[in-house]
């Protein structure tokens, strides 16, 4: 087992000071009395710490931030709202408030958002799309460092009994959409929906970007998952959250670890797209 975990909080804490004083230079060096400030060289370091400040920063979790949306021309308010929890995810309902007298039923819609390093907010394109001719609800995955091991375990079976939970929720007529890394478990849970007989399940069911057999086309993560072997990856990417986290001492896969190896397998694409920017 890695002990990734402690050794990136013990460099976050470290370089606590190093932040203290690359924002005090940045102040110096945009500050309009400072005469370097309109220099090149003052432009420089003035960048140079602000980028410091962004590559160290430990970033919250985004707002959706969709307050309002638009239907047959007429603005209408938007209200988030929790429909079910578990200690794992919430299933988040974006209520349009439309007028009794002009509300006409619309396709509900299950948006599986990804939790592997990312948050829901990921997908706020997606729900801002739907959003106009679809009860649209979201997956809002908890951090698992926030989760207390008194809480228990989540591998894939508690997934699939997530999602199972979350369309009966939803109740018959729901249409499912799987984004990335959660197709595996939500075509399971519908097969075993099915299965059952289950009134609940889906009436339709989309798969975005989630390789179901991975002997096809396999991709280099396909690839290196096959060379490496389970244990290697138990050994290496497996770790434990450290205290004092709510959840510590829950092993799981970072999503630090998970967001650095997206990034090594396409570094040209994101210094250039930073380059860009």
């Amino acid at each position: 087992m890695s002990f990734a975990y402690h050794a990136y909080e013990a460099v976050h804490m470290m370089v606590g000071p190093m932040r203290g004083m690359s924002d005090a230079m940045h102040l110096a060096f945009k500050n309009p009395a400072n005469p370097l400030t309109y220099t090149p060289l003052g432009r420089t370091v003035a960048a140079s710490c602000e980028l410091f400040e962004r590559a160290t920063r430990r970033y919250g979790k985004p707002a959706f931030g969709l307050g309002e949306t638009t239907i047959n021309g007429v603005k209408v308010a938007v209200e988030e709202r929790v429909v079910w929890e578990r200690p794992f995810c919430k299933l988040v309902y974006f209520d349009r408030k439309i007028q009794a007298s002009r509300r006409k039923p619309q396709p509900k819609v299950l948006l599986v958002a990804p939790m592997s390093g990312h948050y829901a907010t990921l997908l706020r394109g997606t729900v801002e799309a739907f959003l106009p001719g679809h009860e649209v609800y979201i997956t809002d995955w908890v951090d698992a460092r926030l989760v207390p091991i008194s809480e228990g375990r989540f591998d894939l079976d508690d997934y699939i009994d997530y999602v199972i939970g979350m369309l009966q929720k939803l109740g018959p007529d729901t249409h499912v959409m799987a984004i990335c890394q959660p197709s595996v478990p939500v075509i399971a849970a519908i097969a075993r929906m099915e299965a059952e007989s289950d009134p609940c399940a889906p009436r339709s069911m989309t798969l975005m970007g989630g390789p179901i057999d991975t002997r096809r086309s396999p991709t280099a993560v396909n690839q290196l998952a096959m060379e490496r072997g389970t244990d290697w990856f138990r050994r290496n990417c497996i770790t434990v959250v450290p205290f004092p986290s709510l959840g510590a001492f829950r092993q799981v896969y970072p999503g630090f670890m998970q967001l650095s190896g997206f990034m090594a397998m396409n570094m040209d694409r994101h210094v250039t797209a930073h380059y860009d920017m």
